[in-house]
């Protein structure tokens, strides 16, 4: 008889929260790779809140697939800033609503006080910048994750 192993606990949707540079690290490694089409981004300037829905590559499953011969997951989720002041983007053609972004990484520069610069870069050279009066920052999980279409992991880089 085998131990259970932490690997083998139920595995549950992701809800995760960054208040820190640190924080958003985490949040970036687990989006790293995501896709979405540009129509999937929404600004709610009276809100002070953007938003994405991503098809994330599910990194925290990748080495249980392997181990198990069974195929790589997505899934989809909300990728929310909160305390926006302002978007602007470069490379990024929003009137193409066919185009389909790969996101990168996303980062946070501090300013003065608890203000900053979350960048979030694309595939493409593509960039969002948000301005924002503090940094928080949510991703939550929103469907059960699916076979990834492509059948592979991405190249992540660690």
């Amino acid at each position: 008889m085998v131990d259970a192993s932490f690997e083998d606990g139920r595995e549950a949707p992701l809800n995760l929260g960054a208040e820190d540079s640190d924080d958003l690290k985490i949040i970036s490694s687990l989006v790293q790779d995501a896709v979405l089409p540009v129509t999937e981004m929404t600004w709610r300037a009276a809100d002070r809140r953007f938003a994405l829905l991503l098809n994330r590559f599910r990194w925290e499953d990748r080495d249980k697939a392997e181990r198990r011969g069974r195929g790589y997951e997505r899934v989809q989720s909300l990728l929310v800033f909160d305390n926006v002041l302002g978007v602007a983007s470069q490379g990024i053609d929003r009137t193409d609503k066919d185009l389909i972004l790969s996101l990168l990484s996303v980062s946070f520069e501090p300013g003065d006080d608890c203000t900053g610069e979350v960048l979030l870069t694309v595939a493409g050279d593509g960039a969002i910048r948000l301005s924002v009066e503090a940094l928080d920052v949510t991703l939550k999980d929103v469907t059960r994750p699916y076979l990834a279409p492509s059948r592979h992991a991405p190249q992540h880089s660690e």
